[in-house]
Parts: structure tokens; sequence; C-alpha cells
């Protein structure tokens, strides 16, 4: 199954003109994100606060991730301060899939963020979360926080922001996009042999491991008549009718 690392902004010198700053809000974005990632089967590792964005680059480097997400929000140079608004998502000009990320993730945001035409995927080689990582990496910035209007908008849209960021990541792997649901325990039933998890909702999709009859799982989201689990250090999908709640 996919694995992300989760790089929220470590800057909690930029205050928002609405009261918090961007380490704050980025991260209630990331927490906001943590069930929609656990529901559609992405497993993340988040970034350290007290590392900077160096120690997100060494950190993210130090282990294989499929994807390095930055979360930001931008402000506008003193001489346009309040001025700016727009959501750009920037990407490695020599990364193709680095630029399929952006994209995906700029379409899918035109339809939560008030404005679309100021969305834009744009090429960056100087952003070190994006030039330094080894994992495919976009880095987010997600509203000016010196404006009013996408200030508000990121304060009263966390849950739809985190949901949409989810759902360009599912795009971008293949996978299906889940809502969370109820986090539960089950309880693998067959008839003696193991249960087969999946890296996609479907017996064509590739096994992970096999789970032991009467081992228990978590159970974060449903697929049709696949349940998204976790068993031990695995998360992946199973066929729900070999799973018992309770």
């Amino acid at each position: 199954m996919p694995k992300i690392f989760l790089s929220p902004s470590t800057q909690e010198f930029n205050p928002y003109v609405n009261g918090g700053n961007e380490e704050q809000y980025m991260n209630l974005l990331a927490d906001a994100m943590e069930p929609y990632l656990r529901a559609s089967g992405i497993a993340f590792t988040r970034n350290d606060p007290n590392r900077q964005a160096a120690g997100a680059i060494a950190d993210s480097n130090a282990a294989y991730y499929d994807v390095h997400l930055a979360l930001h929000s931008n402000a506008a140079p003193e001489s346009l301060s309040g001025q700016l608004r727009g959501v750009d998502i920037y990407y490695s000009p020599y990364s193709m899939a680095s630029e399929k990320l952006a994209i995906t993730i700029a379409n899918n945001m035109k339809s939560v963020y008030p404005l679309p035409s100021k969305v834009t995927a744009r090429p960056t080689v100087s952003l070190g979360e994006v030039t330094r990582t080894n994992a495919v990496a976009v880095f987010c910035e997600l509203g000016y926080h010196d404006n009013e209007e996408d200030a508000e908008w990121i304060r009263t849209s966390l849950d739809a922001i985190a949901a949409n960021l989810t759902e360009s990541l599912c795009d971008y792997f293949g996978i299906p996009f889940l809502t969370p649901t109820r986090v539960v325990k089950g309880v693998v039933v067959t008839d003696g042999s193991g249960l087969n998890l999946r890296s996609y909702p479907s017996i064509n999709g590739a096994r992970i491991t096999s789970i032991p009859n009467g081992e228990a799982v978590t159970v974060y989201g449903m697929a049709n008549n696949w349940y998204v689990v976790t068993w031990k250090n695995y998360t992946g999908y199973v066929l729900s009718d070999f799973i018992v709640i309770g």
C-alpha cells in the first residue's frame, strides 16, 4: 500500500491575519487528513515539528516513501500584503511523477477553493522539500494567510481541504478514495486458511500477506465488499465476508 511523508509547516512565526499561524493551521490540516488517509489505505509518517525543513528532508530520505507532501500557506511581498489570493502546487520540473501529482492536486483543489482560476501547478527548482527529497514530492501553498478571505477559507475549510488532498493522492495512486467510518476491531474468520491482504480491493489486487484465521485486525474503511484493515505493520484490503466485527 502507498506510504507518504506528511510534512506540515513548522513556521510558527508566520501569523494569520485572522489569528493563529501557519504551523498551527497546517498541522490542523494534517490532523484532519489522518482519518481520510487511514480509511483509504494510505500509510503515513508525520514530520517532527522541531526539526524544521532540513530535518523533514533528512527524515523523509532516511526511509522509503512514495510521496513527500509538504503543506504550507503563502504570504505576499510586503508591498502587496493582503492583496493576493490563490493556491500554488509546486513540483519538480525534472520529475514527471511530481508534475502529475501536482496537476492532480491542483485540478481537484479547484472544486473547493473559491477562485478556481487561481489554482495552479507550478515548477520549482528552489524549494528543498521538492528538489532534495528522494520521494516524489510536491509543495502545497494553500492560499495566502495574510489575505482575510484566504485565511478564513483555510480556517473554515480544513476538513474539505483534507478530503480533497487525500482524494488527489488516491487518484495518483490509483486506489479508491474512502471517507472515514468509525474505527472498529474485527477478527478474521475463515475455514482455517489465511485471509489474503491485498493492495487493491479486487481478487486481482497484489497479495501483500496472508492473515491467519483468528487474528484481530483494525478496520478503517470499506469499499463495496472490501475492508481497509491494518494487521501488525501491514495495511491493505480484505474481503469483508471473512471479518467479524465486534
